[in-house]
C-alpha cells in the first residue's frame, strides 16, 4: 500500500510537471505572437547581461591560467633536460662540476615550488570563484520559468475576471494561483537581485589578487633564477679562465701493453753478463764506426754521361734549405759495412744535413747542431702542459719542456697517443739515449719543428 501510495504521489507529481511545462510553453507563444504582455525588469536584465559577460571572462581566464600552468611545466622539463645534458658534457675533472650539480637540483627545485605555488594561489582559486557560477546560473534560468508561471496565472485570472459569465470559485481559485506564484517568483527575484551585482562588483578584487599572486610569484622565481643562473655563469667563467690560461688538466691517453723499459730491464737485472752478439741499447762509443750518425742520401736522378763524378747532385724541392751538398767520391768497403751495420741498427730516418766519407777525410758541409742530436731524431715538442710521470719508463715534464723525438725500437711497443723522446736538456747534459729517453702523452705536447 505504500510503495503505491508512493507511486501515486510519483505519478501525480509527474503529471503536475508536463502540466506546467505545457502552460509555459503556451505563454510563450501568446508572448512571442503579441496576445500576452510580458513582465519585464529591464535592472535584472542587466545584471543577467553583467552575469554572462563576468563568467565568460572567468572562464577564459582560467582556460588561459591553465594554459600558462602547462607552459611552466614544459619549461621546467625543458630546463631540466637541459641541465642533465650539462651534467653530462661536464667531464669529471673539471673544475666547478660539484657546484654546476648542485645548481641544476637548486633550478629543478626552484621550477617545481614555482609550479606547485601558481596551483595554489592562482588556479585553485580561480575554481573556486567559477564554482558560484553554475548555482547561480540555475537560480536564474529557474526564475525565468517563475515569471512565466506568474504571467501565466496573471493573464488567467485577469480572463476568467473579464469574461461574461463569472464563476466565483474559478476566480478565486486562480486567484489564489496567482498570489502564489507572485510569492514565488518574488522571493528569487529580490535574492538574485542582491546576489548579482554583488557578485559583478567581486569580480575587481579577484583580478587584482590573482594577477598581483602571479605578479609576485614570477617576480620572485626570476630573482632566485637569476642567482642560480648568476652562480652557473661564474663557474663557466672559471672554466674558460682555467683553460685559456694553460692551468686547465689535460689527461693522457691510457697506456694498454707493456712498459718496455721495465722490460728491458728485467731481461738486463736478470743476465749476469750480456751474452755473446748481444747489442747492448746504450750508444756505442766515439770513435766507433757504428757511432758515426747514419747518413742517408735522397736518391736524384743520376746524372748525365757528360757530367763529372764529382759534380754537386740538385737539391730536392722537398729537402730543407738546410742540406749540403755531396762531394763526388769512392766510399770504401769497410766504411759501406760500417755505415750498413748503422743503417740496420737505427730507423730509417732521412737526415737533413749529410757528408760523404773519402779516404778517411770528410768533405762536403756540415752542420754540427745536426750530428749532436739523438739518432733517430724526427722532429721537436714542447710541453703545453704540466706531466707526472706514473712509470718508470716515462719522462717526467713541465711546461716549456723542449723534447726530442725519437721512434720506438719496436714500434709494437708503441701505444696510442704516446711517443719516445729525450728531452733537451738530458741531452744536452748526458748524450745518452738508456739514462735520458722515455715515453710521454702526445696530446701534453705541440710540435715546434
Amino acid at each position: 500500500m505504500a510503495e503505491m501510495g508512493s507511486k501515486g504521489v510519483t505519478a501525480g507529481k509527474i503529471a503536475s510537471n508536463v502540466q506546467k511545462k505545457l502552460t509555459r510553453a503556451q505563454e510563450k507563444v501568446l508572448q512571442k505572437l503579441g496576445k500576452a504582455d510580458e513582465t519585464k525588469d529591464e535592472q535584472f536584465e542587466q545584471c543577467v547581461q553583467n552575469f554572462n559577460k563576468q563568467l565568460t571572462e572567468g572562464t577564459r581566464l582560467q582556460k588561459d591560467l591553465r594554459t600558462y600552468l602547462a607552459s611552466v611545466k614544459a619549461m621546467h622539463e625543458a630546463s631540466k633536460k637541459l641541465s642533465e645534458c650539462l651534467q653530462e658534457v661536464y667531464e669529471p675533472e673539471w673544475p666547478g662540476r660539484d657546484e654546476a650539480n648542485k645548481i641544476a637540483e637548486n633550478n629543478d627545485l626552484l621550477w617545481m615550488d614555482y609550479h606547485q605555488k601558481l596551483v595554489d594561489q592562482a588556479l585553485l582559486t580561480m575554481d573556486t570563484y567559477l564554482g558560484q557560477f553554475p548555482d547561480i546560473k540555475s537560480r536564474i534560468a529557474k526564475r525565468g520559468r517563475k515569471l512565466v508561471d506568474y504571467d501565466s496565472a496573471r493573464h488567467h485570472y485577469e480572463s476568467l475576471q473579464t469574461a461574461k459569465k463569472k464563476d466565483e470559485a474559478k476566480i478565486a481559485k486562480a486567484e489564489e494561483e496567482l498570489i502564489k506564484a507572485q510569492k514565488v517568483f518574488e522571493e528569487m527575484n529580490v535574492d538574485l537581485q542582491e546576489e548579482l551585482p554583488s557578485l559583478w562588483n567581486s569580480r575587481v578584487g579577484f583580478y587584482v589578487n590573482t594577477f598581483q599572486s602571479i605578479a609576485g610569484l614570477e617576480e620572485n622565481f626570476h630573482k632566485e633564477m637569476s642567482k642560480l643562473n648568476q652562480n652557473l655563469n661564474d663557474v663557466l667563467v672559471s672554466l674558460e679562465k682555467q683553460h685559456g690560461s694553460n692551468t686547465f688538466t689535460v689527461k693522457a691517453q691510457p697506456r694498454k701493453k707493456t712498459k718496455l723499459f721495465s722490460r728491458l730491464r728485467r731481461k738486463k737485472n736478470s743476465d749476469s753478463a750480456p751474452e755473446k752478439g748481444n747489442k747492448s741499447p746504450s750508444p756505442p762509443p766515439d770513435g766507433s764506426p757504428a757511432a758515426t750518425p747514419e747518413i742517408r742520401v735522397n736518391h736524384e736522378p743520376e746524372p748525365a754521361s757528360g757530367a763529372s763524378p764529382g759534380a754537386t747532385i740538385p737539391k730536392s724541392p722537398s729537402q730543407p734549405a738546410e742540406a749540403s751538398e755531396v762531394v763526388g767520391g769512392t766510399q770504401e768497403p769497410g766504411e759501406t759495412a760500417a755505415s750498413e751495420a748503422t743503417s740496420s741498427s737505427l730507423p730509417a730516418v732521412v737526415v737533413e744535413t749529410f757528408s760523404a766519407t773519402v779516404n778517411g777525410a770528410v768533405e762536403g758541409s756540415t752542420t754540427t747542431g745536426r750530428l749532436d742530436l739523438p739518432p733517430g731524431f724526427m722532429f721537436k715538442v714542447q710541453a703545453q702542459h704540466d706531466y707526472t710521470a706514473t712509470d718508470t719508463d716515462e719522462l717526467q715534464l713541465k711546461a716549456g719542456d723542449v723534447v726530442l723525438v725519437i721512434p720506438f725500437q719496436n714500434p709494437e711497443e708503441q701505444d696510442e697517443g704516446w711517443l719516445m723522446g729525450v728531452k733537451e736538456s738530458d741531452w744536452n747534459q748526458h748524450k745518452e739515449l738508456e739514462k735520458c729517453r722515455g715515453v710521454f702523452p702526445e696530446n701534453f705536447t705541440e710540435r715546434v719543428q
